[in-house]
């Protein structure tokens, strides 16, 4: 199988893009630290807790991928596959991509990531990952467990029992 191919100077730099988003992901999950809840590791950035465990109480097809991540890149292997046990794969298949991209940009060839194996390869993963999403969104209720979701949720639920119990303005 043929994982390169002559190109265009401009193309084999482009190619670095995989490289550098890699560099960057990684280097996030190296500061992180993994929630021991199992998910919610991305709100050390700031960022907010998941739609999905807000308003469901239940875990979208990516919960737990940040902090699946972070616990591999800090050697925690069980924590890493109970987060999500697709994280693993995903990292690893990134960091070959990425690696690969690299080294075609010192040999000056473009890395060949869009063959038919890699498309089938690419499509196979993103069914699998949608239909466990799927699956273990329909299963896994209860999810919210970090300090924010659940501060998030009571204002919720104080929103949801308010609307219920105010009387009705129409006469």
């Amino acid at each position: 199988m043929q994982l390169y191919e002559p190109a265009k100077p401009i193309v084999v730099r482009a190619q670095l893009l995989w490289t550098i988003a890699w560099g960057f992901c990684t280097g996030i999950g190296l500061f992180l630290h993994a929630d021991k809840h199992g998910h919610g590791t991305h709100q050390q950035l700031g960022l907010p807790p998941c739609p999905s465990v807000l308003l469901f109480d239940r875990p979208c097809p990516g919960c737990g991928l940040t902090t699946s991540w972070t616990s591999f890149l800090h050697g925690d292997i069980a924590t890493s596959f109970k987060a999500h046990p697709l994280g693993m794969p995903m990292y690893l298949g990134f960091t070959f991509v990425a690696l690969a991209c690299l080294y075609g940009n010192i040999v000056g060839k473009r890395t060949l990531i869009d063959t038919n194996l890699a498309n089938k390869i690419f499509i196979g993963f993103v069914s699998v990952f949608f239909v466990f999403g799927a699956i273990r969104m329909l299963l896994v209720h209860g999810y919210a467990g970090t300090d924010k979701e659940m501060l998030w949720r009571s204002v919720i639920d104080q929103d949801k029992k308010a609307k219920v119990e105010a009387p009705s303005t129409r006469s």
